[in-house]
Order: C-alpha cells, then structure tokens, then sequence
C-alpha cells in the first residue's frame, strides 16, 4: 500500500513537472514572438487621434516588427500620447527627423504604428525622444469623404441617364448624329473626301520631297567648281564687272526714268489749249481751219499745175520748154 502511495506522488510530480517545462516554453515561445525579453528603449510620439490604438500594439519600420505600444495617455485635450518600446537593434535604423503613423494590420486588422523616412545625416534617435508624427485620416473621415463621393456618383449617374435619354430620343447634335442615317451618310463621304485630301497631301509630300532633293543636288552642283555660276561666283573680277554694268543700267534707268517724265509732261502739255500743238489737238475750231487750210493749199496746188501746164502751151514759152526736154536728152 506504501509503495502504491509512493508511486502516485512520483507520477502527480511527473505531470507536475512537465506541465511546468511546456509552461516554460510556450512563455519562451510568445517571449520570443513578441520579442518580450529582447532589449529596447523607449519612444515617445504625440497623436491628435490613436483610431483604436491599444496597448500592446505593433510598430513596425519597413515591414519588420521592431517593437510594441507599451501606453497610451492623455497629454492634453487634444494630444494622446503614446509610449513605444523599440528594439536596440533597430535604433541605428531610425533617424532623429523619422516619422510615425498609425496604420493598419491588414485591410480590416489591428491598428499598428508604422514608422519610416529620415535622413541618416541628422542621427540616430535616442531614448525618451519624441518622435514627429502625420496625422492620417480617421475612419469617420474617410467614410464621410465616400459619402460625398457617393452623391457626387450618384448626381453624374443621373445626369448620364438625362443625357443618354437625349441623345436616344435624338436631341442636340449628338442624338442627331447617331439617329438620322442622312447624317451618317453625309458624315461618311466626308471621311471619303478626307481620305482624298490625305492621299493627295501624301502625294504633295513625296513631290515636296523630291523638290527639296533636287534643290540639294542643285545646290551641291554650284558648289562644284566647273560650272558657270560657281565660276561667276567665285570670280572677283567678274563680279565687279557685273557690278558696273549693273550700276550703268540704274544710271540708263534713271535716265528712262527721266525721259518717261518729260514724255509725259509733254503729253499733259498736249491736252491743254493753252500751246499751238494742244490748241491744234484739242480745238474743233481750229481743226476745222487747218482742213480748210489744206483744201486750199491742195486747190492752189492743182490751180498751179494747170497754169504751169498752160505756160508749156504758150507760144512765148514754147521754145524754152523744148530746149530744156532737148538738153535732159542729151
């Protein structure tokens, strides 16, 4: 009977003692996961909204779990503040001007905070230094903001729908476009028409190419010593030949010029009555005096050749005439 007693005291201390050990390590284990016995310094950082943070709370930099939310307490009416012990290890990553944020563990998780950015030239944060922080927006603030969003949809949803009504019911322009095949019609030899124009300004384009060619090839002849105006060009004498002549034609212009003037002084002069010449031109009168004039000279003219012929038929004159014919025959 002793010996049984004796043997159920030793299994109880069995049980006793393993369950002791699997105690040990399961503290060891979430120790280890939440990183309880590693060494750390404390943070401080100053919210105007935790959104749900609560103690105990991870903080990660650049997705790694560097340390945990040890308290939250009011500073004033408007600050929370909130104590971070971080792991030693990850103090030479955070920076004097490094920042924290509250964020989310996953879509729906735990609040988190999350710290990044700093310049390694401003240092390394110590312990019991405050960390800046941005203030993102709350929950409330982001359902509010899709609420506006919400009636902001649902006003372009109605207008859409008044304005696809419109175009189906064939209103304005557009509705008219898509409901009148006259339209769509006209509208398609437009397009042919604009297809023509393109093909012939790719036309034009080729051409324009093929001029812009040529002129190069021209350019790059006269550039070639050989030809007539390389050589006219080239040559100074030449040139200053031309140059003279070129001066001597202004200086013979001038003098067009000059006559072309007085020529047409002069035909000013002409329609005048105030000259012989315009009075002439221009007086009917006087006109008709010169043609009676004429028709007197031309009546004289003949009265003359009739006395000159009746003087040949004088007997007086007679001889004279004769020895005048006998002399242009000799």
């Amino acid at each position: 009977m002793k010996l049984f007693e004796n043997n159920q005291t030793v299994k109880v201390g069995i049980f006793i003692f393993i369950g002791l050990l699997i105690l040990m390590v399961t503290i060891f284990t979430l120790g280890g996961q939440k990183k309880t016995f590693a060494k750390t310094f404390v943070v401080n950082a100053f919210f105007k909204d935790v959104s749900g943070l609560q103690s105990g709370g991870n903080i990660w930099l650049s997705g790694v779990k560097i340390g945990t939310v040890k308290k939250i307490s009011f500073q004033s009416d408007y600050q929370v503040k909130v104590t971070m012990h971080i792991e030693t290890e990850a103090q030479k990553y955070i920076h004097k001007d490094s920042k924290a944020k509250i964020g989310s563990d996953g879509l729906i998780g735990n609040k988190i905070i999350i710290i990044y950015g700093g310049t390694p030239t401003t240092g390394h944060i110590e312990a019991e230094e405050v960390l800046a922080v941005e203030n993102g927006l709350s929950t409330e603030d982001m359902l509010a903001t899709l609420q506006v969003s919400n009636k902001n949809l649902e006003a372009i949803t109605t207008d859409f729908k008044s304005i696809s009504k419109k175009i189906d019911s064939g209103e304005g322009t557009l509705g008219a476009l898509l409901n009148d095949p006259s339209i769509a019609v006209k509208l398609n030899e437009t397009m042919v028409e604009l297809q023509s124009t393109v093909a012939n300004l790719k036309v034009v384009s080729e051409n324009s190419k093929k001029v812009v060619s040529n002129i190069q090839e021209f350019s790059g002849k006269l550039n070639k010593p050989g030809n007539a105006i390389n050589d006219f060009v080239a040559d100074t004498l030449m040139y200053a030949s031309v140059n003279k002549s070129l001066n001597e034609l202004q200086k013979a212009t001038g003098f067009v010029n000059k006559f072309a003037g007085n020529l047409s002084t002069a035909s000013e002069k002409l329609n005048d009555k105030d000259n012989a010449v315009g009075l002439l031109l221009n007086d009917p009168a006087s006109a008709a005096s010169m043609k009676n004039t004429l028709k007197n000279l031309e009546y004289s003219s003949a009265k003359l050749d009739e006395n000159l012929e009746a003087l040949q038929h004088n007997f007086l004159l007679r001889r004279y005439f004769k020895k005048k014919e006998k002399g242009k025959l000799d």
